[in-house]
């Protein structure tokens, strides 16, 4: 039985690795991203490229999109009219699709209720796992939507992915993930801050990861964030900029369901500012670099070292 023809939009740091991946599992794939280069890897391992998103989604039994951020992806869907424009018109009746982005519960369930009318079988599916998840094939998939499209939709997805939730309606999946990307953006400005504290006063950063990681604070983020961040490695995995924007979408949503969430918003001041001192794309994690310059001046900090 032949496999279904799966395009992909969106050839990120997370969407290129899942492409391979599906090419390694076998599956026929389209695919299409805003800087075409970067299709260069997968077209040389067999994707055919196509020329605008309409094509890729026409070609498509499943249709996989992950992009940036809302905007990109209702450019995405429906160009300027979302009557006759963009990928969204050209999938066929009967066709699955997954949105893998991170966007809002609003958004996840505005798609759903267009597809349920175009007879398009939806699934809002955002993953975590960074880039190193998509490129094993780990990713982690939280997803809202019916059961039975789920069902016919689980062979691709774990061709790119080890977990799969089923979190409840359109919309669930959304929620849960910026549920979590909040917690995990708290967890990473709370070590930061932790670990400035404890260089600054002149201690090998190491120690508290140690102290950490054997009491009840130890945590998944510091076995993956502690070591790169002690090295200052900063190679890209999930950029600050886009946390900024997931934690913007929880700060939505909870004044959406009138619950006050000041913690997000101290920590989205908190990315703000390291993102607004940089002209650079910065990665997550490198909060420290900027957090400690934020907190006082090298000079004071050696003055007031008691070891």
């Amino acid at each position: 039985m032949a496999q279904p023809t799966v395009s992909l939009i969106g050839l990120g740091l997370m969407g290129k690795p899942m492409g391979h991946n599906l090419l390694k599992a076998g599956f026929p794939l389209v695919v299409w991203n805003r800087t075409a280069a970067r299709a260069n890897s997968l077209v040389a391992a067999g994707a055919r490229l196509a020329d605008s998103p309409q094509e890729a989604a026409a070609a498509a039994d499943v249709l996989i999109t992950i992009v940036s951020d809302p905007p990109a992806l209702e450019q995405v869907l429906w160009g300027s009219d979302e009557k006759r424009g963009g990928a969204f018109a050209a999938l066929k009746k009967g066709a699955i699709y997954l949105d893998s982005s991170t966007i809002s519960p609003t958004l996840a369930r505005k798609i759903a209720e267009a597809a349920k009318a175009s007879g398009v079988r939806f699934l809002d599916a955002p993953v975590t796992g960074g880039t190193w998840g998509a490129e094993k094939g780990e990713l982690l998939f939280m997803v809202g939507g019916e059961a039975a499209d789920l069902e016919a939709a689980r062979p691709v997805i774990l061709a790119l992915g080890k977990k799969i939730f089923h979190l409840g309606p359109n919309g669930a999946g959304q929620t849960i993930k910026l549920a979590m990307n909040l917690l995990l953006a708290l967890q990473v400005d709370a070590f930061a801050e932790s670990l400035a504290l404890v260089t600054g006063a002149g201690l090998d950063g190491q120690k508290l990861i140690d102290v950490m990681q054997s009491s009840m604070a130890r945590s998944g983020v510091l076995d993956v964030k502690g070591p790169v961040m002690l090295k200052g490695d900063y190679t890209p995995s999930f950029p600050l900029r886009l946390m900024h924007k997931d934690l913007s979408l929880a700060l939505d949503l909870g004044n959406q369901l009138g619950i006050p969430l000041p913690a997000t918003a101290a920590a989205r001041e908190t990315y703000n500012a390291v993102k607004g001192a940089s002209r650079e794309d910065l990665e997550l994690r490198s909060g420290l670099q900027i957090l400690e310059s934020l907190t006082s001046p090298p000079s004071d900090r050696e003055k007031r070292r008691p070891f």
